[in-house]
């Protein structure tokens, strides 16, 4: 499938990983309302980040159907999930050391 950036207009399911400045620590949610979503971090509304903001999205995966987008939040949030991100974000981590 090609995607392009109608593509991910249609795509409302969103798994994503966000990181704390404060503690460095990987927040995995899934939502249907990205932008609402990331309001309610940077606002504080959400109990689990609340105290960990400033926040930065480091990570996303677009889902076409709910059930699919829940299913990988939950597989993120295992030991074998949180190893894949740790592989999958080990150029970021490099590139924040660097000032990337």
């Amino acid at each position: 499938m090609k995607f392009t950036l109608l593509t991910f207009l249609i795509m409302p399911n969103v798994v994503y990983v966000l990181r704390s400045q404060k503690d460095s620590y990987n927040y995995v949610g899934c939502t249907n309302n990205l932008k609402r979503r990331l309001e309610e971090h940077k606002k504080g509304k959400v109990f689990s980040t609340k105290n960990r903001r400033p926040l930065h999205m480091i990570y996303a995966e677009y889902y076409l159907n709910q059930q699919d987008a829940f299913a990988r939040e939950k597989f993120l949030k295992t030991g074998w999930g949180k190893n894949y991100l740790k592989k999958v974000l080990a150029n970021y981590s490099r590139l924040k050391k660097f000032g990337g």
